[in-house]
């Protein structure tokens, strides 16, 4: 697992590091803003083959004091670099300050950046406040930098969609996080800038330093972020203290692959109810893709009238009729059922009648669209009968209807930092639901009860847009109650089944539908060994 590190963290970390001599400040200081460089070289090799003009903007702290690093070793290497400082000299911090003498170039006010010759340089860094900001940007003295800044990734995203061929690359770079965003959230803090539309400038490339935060991961934090670098700058990789979230790792191969003497029961049998007539397509789904994660048999319960428009599409899945609670009740008498999965394409009244059945049964249960929606309103008639067993996997407004207090917090515009995260929320959830919850979407959080918590994101290196199709939530669904038939631990059964999504999704590319998820799962298997 990779530890995301919340800013208060990094400070611990680096504080930590100066007082048991391990490095000084200036040291730390010095390594990143040549990390900065070494990054900016890596992503533009032709930056380094011949000197340009280069506008660095400083912030009144030490990631100001990284920013002028950064200005003297370009101008070191020939470039033409101009700086410009938000605030005054003599309140830097003590390295930041000695950094700014040891600069040699020219120094401007920010309100000086309109009248400077540099301004469509050929390399912005933004250097203003990195992961110290706790309040939102309102300054107009530094849009005028900002929007420069952020009018080259617009005009960059202009190219990328094809609205033009003859527009240079955006080469801003931000040190630790784009100006405005918060570190821990990844929000923009005060919502929008109403002349600008934003109050945080969008950057290319961001460099940050030592270990990921949770705002290059979570909500927003990725489109302003770009392309996001970690450089090492010496500090121990065993400080990090306690865990607030980890990414989501590739899956261990022996986890998943089956023994030369086991049997189908011996990896399960999992239950997925269906909805009526015509809309049993989504059960469909969840079922074929826990049969194909491994699940040794998987039953699809359909109420009388649906058997037939089931029956007409499954083959190596089982029918059973389920339409009264009694008819599930009786069913769950046979042990070997050991995973359930209710909720795609369900409905609301059948969720209403089935779900505090299934739930009495503490089996293990994975709760899904309808068998959560058809709560709002009353979400303590769910809460009150959910079990140590259950998964529960909304979406956005899924999870607003069965946590609405939770939810008005998260989608609040945060007017100061730490702002409230999605990983905040998700953990709060599972502590009053008593169970795991994956909190889906790009940045899907899982958290489980007593705080563990992990984040698969589907953005940067693995970002899979064309996850975004009807019915791929039913397939993950579908995937946590495979795992969970087969034996796998509720949160283990969570973050495998998101990262595995993910990789399907990968696998296949554009033109991806819910039904090609299940099927690349023997690639993917294969990729990871399994």
């Amino acid at each position: 697992m990779t530890k995301l590190l919340t800013a208060g963290q990094m400070r611990s970390i680096e504080q930590a590091a100066i007082k048991s001599g391990q490095a000084t400040g200036l040291e730390l200081m010095e390594r990143a803003g040549e990390g900065v460089v070494a990054a900016v070289f890596e992503e533009w090799p032709e930056l380094a083959e011949s000197s340009g003009r280069a506008a660095v903007l400083c912030g009144p702290g030490n990631n100001g004091g990284d920013g002028f690093v950064v200005a003297r070793l370009l101008r070191g290497q020939g470039w033409q670099v101009e700086v410009f400082l938000y605030g005054e000299p003599a309140n830097l911090p003590a390295d930041a300050r000695v950094n700014y003498d040891r600069w040699e170039g020219p120094t401007h006010s920010v309100a000086d950046f309109g009248q400077t010759e540099i301004q469509h340089p050929d390399l912005s860094i933004d250097a203003l406040f990195g992961t110290g900001l706790t309040r939102p940007i309102e300054d107009p003295a530094l849009w005028e930098y900002l929007w420069a800044h952020d009018d080259a990734a617009d005009a960059w995203e202009m190219r990328r969609h094809g609205c033009g061929t003859d527009i240079v690359p955006p080469r801003t770079v931000a040190i630790d996080l784009p100006s405005g965003l918060c570190s821990d959230s990844g929000k923009v803090l005060g919502g929008a800038f109403p002349q600008h539309g934003r109050r945080c400038a969008r950057s290319a490339l961001t460099v940050s330093f030592h270990a990921r935060k949770l705002g290059h991961i979570l909500s927003d934090g990725p489109s302003y972020c770009g392309r996001l670098i970690v450089k090492d700058i010496g500090l121990d990789p065993k400080a990090d203290g306690t865990e607030v979230a980890s990414l989501v790792a590739r899956p261990a191969s022996l986890s998943l692959s089956k023994s030369d003497h086991d049997h189908k029961y011996s990896h399960g049998h999992a239950l997925v109810l269906t909805g009526g007539v015509g809309k049993t397509g989504a059960a469909r789904l969840a079922a074929r893709a826990a049969l194909r994660i491994g699940a040794g048999l998987v039953t699809l319960g359909a109420p009388p009238a649906a058997q037939m428009e089931v029956a007409g599409q499954i083959t190596a899945l089982m029918l059973q009729r389920v339409d009264t609670g009694d008819e599930l009740s009786d069913l769950l008498q046979d042990e070997r059922l050991n995973s359930l999965c209710l909720g795609p394409g369900l409905g609301l009244v059948r969720s209403r009648k089935l779900v505090p059945v299934a739930l009495a049964s503490k089996r293990r249960t994975v709760l899904d669209a309808d068998a959560i929606s058809a709560f709002a309103g009353q979400p303590a008639e769910l809460l009150d009968v959910l079990h140590d067993k259950c998964v529960l996997t909304p979406h956005g407004g899924e999870f607003a209807r069965l946590f609405p207090d939770i939810a008005q917090k998260l989608n609040e515009n945060p007017a100061k930092g730490p702002a409230f995260s999605k990983v905040d929320a998700t953990r709060e959830a599972a502590e009053r639901a008593g169970c795991c919850v994956l909190f889906k979407g790009p940045d899907t959080v899982i958290a489980a009860p007593g705080g563990q918590c992990s984040i698969n994101s589907a953005r940067y290196e693995r970002a899979a847009p064309w996850l975004a199709t009807a019915g791929s939530g039913d397939v993950l669904a579908g995937f946590i109650t495979g795992l969970l038939a087969r034996g796998f631990e509720h949160f283990q059964a969570a973050e495998t089944a998101a990262w595995l999504h993910v990789e399907c999704a990968r696998n296949f590319g554009p033109g991806l539908i819910a039904e090609d998820l299940a099927d690349q799962l023997p690639a993917v298997f294969r990729q990871i060994g399994s």
